[in-house]
């Protein structure tokens, strides 16, 4: 961890950048000007010890969730842990929620005391939103990490229980196990869509000749993967492998859905997409 917190307007001088190491956030408000100041400033305020209280955990963080439950310290850590514990009897580490946590801290902090119409906090495509009665919000869906483009919506409203949007796929920032371009959930925080959308696209997956794998660890030394082989590269691994892979995703996005854990989800391998739940807030 080097440097301080940035913090600046963007061009358009409505929305707030505020960067430290790894956390790069967009922070958008709508409300009166004198309001949106304010959430900005109570913003910048909370973001001053993001990271240094994260880096004070993070080895613990790093290590698979398991019985018997340990209790974090700090906010976001906390947050973390109470996203992934329903997970728990798959590998995961609470690390799978920081993008989400983050974004849901600095939400909470942004919109406090105040009475901002909307309000959202972009942490790297993890998003934390703030709707008020009557209020709405669309987001645009990209398929392929590496070639960004908006291929779907996300529709979201006051009265529907989303309020976090996150995605994940073996051509995004972290890295997978599964061979999904992208995999978009809507849950009811960002932690939680944030995990949701990392298990998810692990789940995309089937073995073919085309697929390149590596140990995480000898391509990342901060991983939290250790040895399990994440996905490098996706070839021509035909339609069948590609419904396969779908299939095997959409079912646990399905047994997800059915716990309550996610509102919805989009998943996208090969230029093909499929949808689970969420059907009035996904659309094409």
């Amino acid at each position: 961890m080097t440097g301080a917190p940035h913090a600046a307007l963007l061009p358009d001088g409505k929305r707030l950048h505020l960067q430290h190491g790894p956390i790069d956030l967009v922070i958008g408000a709508n409300g009166g000007a004198g309001e949106i100041a304010r959430a900005y400033a109570q913003a910048r305020e909370r973001f001053e010890d993001i990271l240094a209280a994260l880096a004070g955990e993070l080895t613990k963080l790093r290590q698979p969730v398991c019985d018997p439950r340990w209790q974090p310290t700090g906010p976001v850590a906390c947050r973390m842990m109470e996203a992934v514990w329903p997970h728990r009897a798959c590998f995961v580490t609470p690390m799978a929620a920081v993008a989400g946590a983050v974004a849901d801290e600095m939400l909470a902090a942004l919109v406090r005391g105040l009475g901002l119409s909307s309000a959202y906090v972009n942490n790297g495509g993890d998003i934390a939103i703030h709707l008020a009665p009557g209020e709405s919000l669309t987001l645009g869906m990209v398929g392929d990490l590496h070639q960004p483009a908006v291929d779907g919506l996300a529709r979201l409203r006051h009265d529907l229980p989303v309020r976090g949007i996150a995605s994940s796929g073996w051509k995004g920032r972290s890295w997978s196990l599964g061979i999904a371009d992208s995999v978009t959930v809507l849950a009811r925080d960002a932690a939680s869509a944030d995990v949701a959308a990392t298990l998810i696209a692990n789940a995309v997956n089937v073995d073919h000749p085309a697929i390149g794998r590596r140990p995480a660890n000898e391509v990342d030394d901060n991983t939290d993967l250790g040895a399990r082989l994440v996905t490098v590269a996706v070839g021509d691994i035909g339609e069948a492998s590609v419904d396969a892979a779908l299939a095997s995703g959409a079912a646990i996005a399905d047994a997800m859905h059915r716990r309550g854990l996610i509102a919805g989800a989009a998943l996208r391998l090969k230029g093909v997409t499929q949808s689970v739940g969420a059907p009035a807030a996904i659309a094409a």
